[in-house]
Order: C-alpha cells, then structure tokens, then sequence
C-alpha cells in the first residue's frame, strides 16, 4: 500500500464521522488545557510571594490528582461511545479483506491525530488562558495583580506525559475490543439490544432502602465529627443507590407507563415509551452518572462558595479579638492576683506605644483537660483516652474549667453557686446529663446550660467538641485532676490566663504590636518573674492571609472541578442524545413512512426527553438537599457557621445549574431530532 494510505484512511474516518469526534476531541482539548493550568498554578512563582501560598499548593495539587484521575477514567467511558459507533464500520473493512493489524494501523492512526490536536491545541489554550487563571486566582487570594505572561515547562512535562499515557491506555483497549471481536459481531454491535435487568423490583427495592439510609445517617448527624466519619460513607451509599434506582427504577416506570393505556396508546406517548423500555439498562446508567456528575457540581460550588465568602465570619469566630493572648501558668500560684495584674499592666504599656487603647477586652482564668465523655461520667485515664476508635471520637471533649467570679464579669452576669454546683456551656457537642463526674476529680451538679459564652480561638481551633464548666473555686474544682500525667510526665491538666482584645489600629500596624508583644514574653527570663510556663499568642490579622488562601484556594478548586465535571456531564448527555439517535432513526423512519408526521415526531421526541432528561436534575437537587445538614456541620470544622449564607449560595447554585441544564437540554434535543427525522444527514 502507498505511504499515507493509514493515516488518510483515519483522518477520513474522524472527518466523516465529526459528529461524534468533534465533541470528544473538544473535551480531549479542554481537559489537556485543564491540567496545563493546573499545574501552572501550582508550581508557578506569580503566587509564591503572597501570604498563604503554600496552602493553596496544597489545594491545587489536591485538585491536580482528582482531575488527573477523573480525565483518565472520563476519556475512556466517552471513547467507548466512539468505538461502539465506528464497529460498525471496522466490521465492513474486515469483511472486504482488511485483517485486524490493518485495522489496528488505523486506529493507531486515528489515536495519533486525536492526541496530536488535543495535546497541541489543549497546551496553546491552557497557555494562552493560564494568566487569566492566575489573575483570577491572586485576586480571589486579594494578591498583586502581575501581568507578566510566563510559560511552565514542568507543567507543560507534566501534561504531555499524563496524556500521552492516557491515550495510549485508550488506543490498546480499542484494540482489544477489534481483536477479540468477529467480523459479524462488529457489523450487528450497533443493533444488538439491551435486555432490561432482571430482578427490577428487587434491586429497584435494594436502591431505594440504601437511598433512605443514607440519607437518614445525613440528618441525624449532630457534630462535625461524625459528619466527617459519615459523609464518605453516605457518599458511597448515594452513587450505588443511585445507580440502581436509575437503572431498574427506570426500566419499572416505562412499564407503569405502558400499562396506563390512556397514556402510552398516544402517538408522541408510544413511541418514546417503547423506546425508551428497549434500551432503558444503558440509558438508566446515563442518566446515574449525570446526577452523579450534577450533584458533585452543585455540593463543591455551594460549599466553597460559602466558605470564601463566610471567611470574615469564620476568621472572628478563629480569633475572637484582633489579638488574644493565653498565657500557660506553671501551677495555681500564677494565678494570683499580683502575677495577672503585672502581665496586664505590661500588655498596656506596650499598646500604648501603638497608641492602643483596648476595646471590646476580657480576661479570665482556665483549667483545661481533656475527657472521654461516657454518658455522665468523664474518663480521664491516659491509656483508655488513647484507645478510642472514629466512632467514638466525638466524645473527646475538652474541658475548661472557669470560675465564677470571671463568668459574671466576662458577661455582665450575676450568677450564684453553692458548693458542688456549676454551670455548663456545650461547644459543637449535646450533653443531657444532670451531672457531670470525673474519674479522679469532682462531680458537679449542673444547675444550667448556658446558651452563649465568648469565643475561643482553641475550641474553635480544635475538631473536637468541648465543653466550658463554670465553677464557684477554681482550684478546689480541679482537685485531683491536677495530680494526673500524661506519657511524658506533664500535668495533663493545663492552667491559663486568656487576655483577649481588639486595637482599632490599622492591619499593618496590628501585626507590629504583636509581635512585640510576642517577643516580649516568649522570654524564659520574663516568663519566670510572672510564674508562666509558656505563651501563645494570635493575631486575627497576621493569619487573615493563610485564611484566605485555604478558602480561596478551596473556592478555586471548586470551580476549576465543577468546570471539568460540567465538562463531563455536558459530553454524557450529547453522545447519549447522539447514540440513542441513531439508534432511534430506523425507527422513526418507519413511523414516518405509515403516517406520522415531522411534528409527531418532534411532540414524541419531546415526551421520551423529557420524560428521562430531567430526572438527574430533579435526583441532584434531592441529594443535595439531604447533604445539606451534614455539609453544614462539616462547614463548622471550618468556623463557618452562617447557615443563610450557606442556604443561598446552595438555592443559587441549584437555580444557576439547572438554567445550563436546561439550555443542554435544548441544544442536544435538537441534535437527537435532526437525527431521527432525517433532517440533517446522519453526520458524516
């Protein structure tokens, strides 16, 4: 054969056939584009100078992997569509004497191509785009804007490697699909029809319960803890769930439908019944992995979208004031009135250098330990408090011991104690109790719940719940706790003096006063005439950047996802359109021969569509609105507790999807008609 007879032999199978490469090759670009700017922004300097860059790496190398591996995984699925429309065809060479290593040529061929434009086109996109990725991402961070159009050979590496791997991966399967196929089995693959799956009710059944159940684990969660432990597991548990509901649900309401005479015995009604009863197995799967796609898009767009725009609320619920300082005290003794006189007169002078005057202040002393909360009773044995498993982790609390005389000042309160008594204030966990015992301390007499008590950068810093005991005398509370020791010999019970306050200074000016303040007392020599043991000190504004740089770059990732996966459910639902189109056409062309008119068609067309076509819509907003209170106490781990905020950008996000849904809808319904009424040739 002459030299280019393959290579032209593929490139006129891609251009006959442009109907079904012209949107995977588009998807191929956009996602070689995708990772290109990914990568980019990973390993770029443009970022490297702005505060909280390193968290963003982090995000973004996250997202690297999720849309390395979703790509691999995604071009395959689509590829499959392809091969099964070109069977066909390679059948037909195979009958008129083309063995299968000519075939394989072929392929090789049409692989080659495919990889050369997506690979060649997809890097002049990503890097033609990377800069707008970039501006996007330092303004989102609140960044220095640089022009400067740089080019990254790592990513460029990168990209050219994973994706030449990935078609590679995708030409051999092809090729183990003709290899193992007669020639009479690739010229029927396009008419051989799907068998509705046995046992529907049961599995139809089956996915309904693991639907429920998943669901009521979703509601029921109280803490974040649990949520955490939970919602990979209710993840699990929708996908399977939905992918039997959707597959044999389906299969049984055509057949509810075929039994409403009134309803199916109507021209657009039969046919798209009938249809859709014949190849329903495959098109429930579809429709699965739309609503899968969609509910992704939906839960990483209203989350991420609340927690940057929530950052404010989540950074003053992290730092209750501009600057808060806690000073660890080597025994009661620190406690004394002369040593936390001192510490405060010497905060002051060295605010007053700023010209500071503290607003909105409090102060108070603490005894903190942490707990194994069993029903009323607290464990606190080193040994049992290190043999816990996840399951039971959210009953690890924190226990802060405060006394009285500085809960009345701290909230302007008049509450009174007997001995024995105490008040108690419960921070992302639920206690019932009437009291509260220690094994090897006190037990306490709750004589009320408390509904509100200041902020504390600890607790909101920690995953675990914990819990604020008001006492009448703080040392005598902790009366036997404090001979407790943990595995290195330290006093697990810890003693402080919080100082917490705001300047009214501007941010540059707040980060100076802190770091004095720091240096100031981080010294043994200071920490020693005030019976300290050791500090730790906070700025709200020294750590506002490391701040949003975890929520910019998780809302960044988020949209990045959610473009690569609206990539994916938008290719789904065309090549299901497409196939089921061609597969349709025979049909249709018998209809219109007996009588049935353009319009007829078009009514059926819009019956069997939309009967099917919004039924992943309708699942995803369902799912989400089971996820949102598990998604809400797992915003908490994050201090984001506006659940308004997270409620609106959820409506949005549901309202602003299925508007692009809708128009899909439109532009592949088109598609399909064109194709089943002949008007339009059948693509090549």
């Amino acid at each position: 054969m002459k030299a280019g007879f393959y290579p032209r032999l593929a490139f006129d199978g891609i251009r006959k056939n442009k109907r079904m490469y012209l949107p995977y090759i588009l998807t191929c670009i956009g996602m070689v584009a995708m990772h290109y700017i990914i990568v980019f922004l990973q390993y770029g300097e443009a970022i490297s100078y702005l505060p909280g860059a390193e968290t963003v790496r982090t995000m973004i190398g996250m997202g690297n992997g999720v849309v390395a591996v979703f790509a691999c995984i995604f071009l395959f699925y689509t590829n499959s569509f392809l091969i099964r429309r070109r069977k066909k065809e390679f059948g037909l060479y195979n009958i008129l004497g083309m063995g299968k290593m000519n075939i394989a040529r072929v392929l090789f061929w049409e692989a080659f191509i495919i990889a050369l434009l997506s690979l060649g086109i997809g890097l002049g996109c990503g890097i033609a785009l990377s800069k707008i990725a970039e501006l996007g991402l330092i303004n989102i961070m609140k960044g220095e804007v640089n022009y400067t159009l740089s080019l990254s050979v790592a990513a460029i590496k990168s990209t050219v490697t994973l994706f030449a791997v990935i078609f590679l991966l995708i030409f051999l399967n092809s090729l183990r699909q003709i290899r193992f196929s007669s020639a009479v089995s690739l010229l029927r693959s396009e008419n051989i029809g799907e068998k509705p799956p046995k046992g529907n009710w049961f599995v139809g059944t089956l996915g309904v319960i693991i639907l429920a159940v998943a669901y009521y684990m979703a509601i029921i969660i109280k803490d974040p803890l649990s949520a955490i432990a939970v919602f990979f597991a209710a993840v699990i548990m929708v996908i399977v769930a939905t992918y039997l509901i959707m597959i044999s649900g389906s299969v049984l309401f055509c057949r509810v439908l075929q039994k409403r005479k009134s309803y199916y015995y109507k021209p657009n009604h039969f046919v798209s019944v009938s249809s859709m009863a014949y190849r329903m197995k495959r098109n429930g799967a579809g429709l699965a992995s739309i609503c899968i796609l969609a509910t992704m898009v939906l839960v990483m767009i209203s989350s991420t979208t609340s927690l940057y725009f929530g950052g404010e609320d989540s950074i003053n619920s992290r730092y209750p004031r501009e600057i808060n300082l806690d000073f660890t005290m080597k025994n009661t003794d620190g406690f004394a009135d002369e040593n936390t006189l001192a510490i405060y007169e010497d905060v002051l002078s060295i605010a007053k250098k700023y010209g500071v005057t503290p607003e909105n202040s409090y102060y108070y002393r603490s005894a903190a330990i942490a707990g194994l909360l069993e029903g009323n009773t607290v464990e606190t044995d080193v040994t049992k408090l290190n043999s816990f498993s996840i399951d039971t982790y959210s009953s690890v609390y924190q226990f802060y011991f405060i006394p009285l005389a500085d809960y009345n000042v701290i909230m302007g309160a008049n509450e009174t104690l007997a001995d024995g008594e105490a008040l108690i204030y419960v921070y992302r966990g639920d206690y019932k109790g009437d009291t509260i015992a220690f094994n090897g301390g006190n037990t306490f007499k709750i004589k009320k719940q408390l509904d509100d008590f200041v902020g504390s950068g600890e607790t909101a810093m920690m995953v675990s719940p914990s819990m604020a005991i008001v006492v009448p005398d703080l040392e005598q509370s902790v009366q036997g706790l404090d001979k407790l020791a943990d595995y290195n010999g330290d006093r697990m019970v810890q003693l402080k003096w919080t100082y917490n306050f705001d300047t009214g200074i501007k941010p540059e000016k707040q980060v100076t006063l802190y770091r004095e303040l720091f240096y100031r007392f981080a010294e043994d020599r200071v920490q020693d005439n005030y019976g300290v043991k050791g500090v730790s000190f906070e700025s709200r504004e020294r750590n506002r950047a490391d701040f949003y740089g975890l929520f910019g770059g998780l809302f960044y990732l988020g949209i990045i996802l959610s473009i690569v996966f609206i990539f994916a459910a938008v290719l789904i639902i065309y090549y299901k359109q497409i196939s089921e189109g061609y597969e349709d056409q025979s049909r249709f062309e018998i209809m219109q021969k007996v009588g049935m008119t353009k319009r007829e068609i078009r009514k059926s067309i819009n019956s069997q569509l939309l009967t099917v076509f919004f039924l992943p819509l309708i699942f995803a907003a369902m799912h989400l609105a089971f996820a949102f209170p598990i998604i809400r106490r797992l915003l908490l781990l994050f201090n984001l507790n506006n659940v308004m905020l997270f409620a609106a950008a959820t409506v949005i996000s549901v309202l602003a999807f299925a508007l692009f849904y809708t128009l899909v809808y439109r532009i592949t319904s088109n598609a399909y008609y064109n194709i089943v009424s002949g008007a339009k040739d059948d693509g090549r």
